[in-house]
Formats: structure tokens, sequence, C-alpha cells
């Protein structure tokens, strides 16, 4: 059957409607960005130029960085652009592509916090055979899997919206072309396509979350027959993972669970993963972490002295 689609562009919304909010909030969102690059930018250069590189741990932690960098450089540049642009618009096809970008790189950033919290149970439990179970090879097999699953998570959603007729109105009530808001639009009965997105992404989220719950719990009950300093250098190094992971995942699941008409918030929910989530996780990695704060001054104290010498 063919699909007939009379909308050849979108409206977004945005956040905000009133003039002077979005000025404020462009500054903001400036900020945010400035400290998302930079604050990425650093650690991943940071873990690359120093013997931290050859530790999994790190290894996924750059990775996530990088992840994290390309995540919200689909996002937030558009945002800003829609703050203080009076035509909001924006191609269908450019929709369809922002779309599968956000969930292809989401996905990637989903997977390696599952590989980073496997990580820490393997150091934990099983302390003894920690090199050989996180060699290098199985750390790259993990990220090569990330990839692709993610790469198919992505594709799934954007094959899903694009086999369905918009007729208009074309407005959408969100400031990303994101698939919940989406559906609200289509002309023709979306219950399956619903049931799709809650066990594709919202299932999925909620199920990697209980994962990684229960690993944390697995972790906790082994500290058990540690003494009191290996307990807590194994907690504080957890800590730092547990606040990424409910930054990044509390919010996910409270927007994709409930189906479209339920849902009110999607827009305010989804800043956390797609903004704030990404602008903690450097400082979360780094306030925490002593290793890593004395590779940065190592790092940037040679870099800084090349400069001026």
């Amino acid at each position: 059957m063919e699909i007939q689609n009379n909308v050849t562009e979108f409206v977004l919304l945005g956040l905000f409607k009133k003039p002077e909010i979005k000025m404020i909030c462009f500054v903001i969102f400036l900020i945010c960005y400035f400290a998302i690059f930079f604050g990425n930018i650093i650690i991943f250069i940071t873990i690359i130029c120093s013997h931290l590189i050859q530790q999994p741990m790190y290894y996924f932690l750059c990775h996530l960085s990088y992840m994290d960098l390309a995540y919200t450089s689909t996002v937030v540049p558009r945002l800003l652009r829609d703050l203080i642009a009076k035509q909001k618009s924006i191609s269908y096809k450019s929709c369809m592509t922002q779309l599968f970008m956000a969930h292809f790189l989401a996905g990637v950033e989903v997977f390696i916090l599952v590989s980073m919290a496997f990580d820490r149970y393997v150091a934990i439990c099983k302390p003894l055979h920690y090199m050989i179970i996180m060699n290098r090879q199985r750390c790259n097999m993990m990220l090569l899997m990330a990839w692709l699953v993610a790469f198919w998570h992505g594709i799934a959603q954007m094959i899903m919206v694009i086999r369905l007729p918009f007729c208009g109105p074309n407005q959408v009530d969100h400031y990303i072309c994101d698939v919940k808001a989406l559906l609200k639009l289509v002309c023709t009965d979306t219950r399956i396509p619903i049931i799709l997105v809650i066990a594709n992404t919202g299932m999925v989220v909620l199920a990697t979350f209980l994962v990684l719950v229960a690993s944390y719990i697995i972790i906790l009950y082994n500290l058990r027959n540690h003494s009191s300093d290996a307990r807590w250098k194994a907690l504080s190094t957890c800590a730092s993972h547990v606040m990424v992971v409910l930054l990044f995942f509390v919010p996910c699941i409270a927007t994709y669970i409930p189906p479209p008409s339920a849902s009110q918030n999607d827009k305010e929910f989804s800043m956390f993963y797609t903004v704030i989530a990404p602008m903690m996780n450097p400082l979360i990695y780094t306030l925490r972490n002593t290793e890593m704060k004395n590779a940065m001054q190592k790092v940037w104290a040679m870099k800084i002295f090349l400069i001026f010498k």
C-alpha cells in the first residue's frame, strides 16, 4: 500500500514560547554546550595521552566522552538555532536523519554504560582474572557490539516512522524530532507503532537499567568480605558510574515507557539525557577520581609547558 505523505517539513515548537525566556535559555544552553564540548574533549585527550588508556575502565570512559560529544551535537546546535530563529522548520529528510542519529548515538551510550558496569563487576568480584577477562580484544568486541546493536535500533525507529503517513498538521511539540512527538502527528491508527516504541526503546532501556541495578547489588554483596579501605575505594569508583546511570536512564524510562497520550513532560525529561547528563559526566568522573585528576595535571601541564617553551 502506498503511503500518502503530505508533509515535506516539520515545525519544532521548542521548549518555550515567550521571547524573553528564549534569550535567557539560549545563553544557558550555549554555556552548557561549551561545558559539554570542552569537558568531554579534556577527558578524551587526557585518557588517550596518558597511561589510563591501558585500563579498560578509562578506555570505555574515553569512548563515552566521545559519544557524549557526538550525541549532544545532533541535538543542542539545532536547539540553540531554534531559540533565536524566527523560522523553526526542519525538512522531512533532516527530521528523519536527526531521529536516526539521536537514537543511534544514545543507544551506543547505553551499551557503553553497560560495558562499564561489567568492567566494575569483574574488577571487584573477579579481581584475579580481571586482566584476562577484560583484555583489549574483549573490550573492542563489546564496543563493536554496542555500535552494531545501536545502529539497528536507530534504523528500526527511523523505518517505523518513515512508513507512517503524515497529512498535517506538521507542528512537533518538541525541540528535536523525537519518535513519540512525531507519532502524535500521524494520520492513521498508531496503536501498533506505540507498542513498538515502548517495546523497542522503553522496555529495552528499563531492562538494561534493571540489569545495571542487579550488577551493583551483586557488587555490594561481594564487597562485604573486603576490608574497609577496599570497600571505600570500590564504592568510590562505582559511585561515579551509578550517578551517570541514574541521570541517563531514569529520564529515559519516564519518557519512553508511558504512551504518547499519557505523558506531557517528554521535553523536560529529555533535557536530562540530551544536555544535563553529558554535561555532568566530565565533572562526575573527574571530581571523584584521583587517578583522573593526577593524569589531567600531568598531561595538561606538559601541553602548557610545550606551548610556552
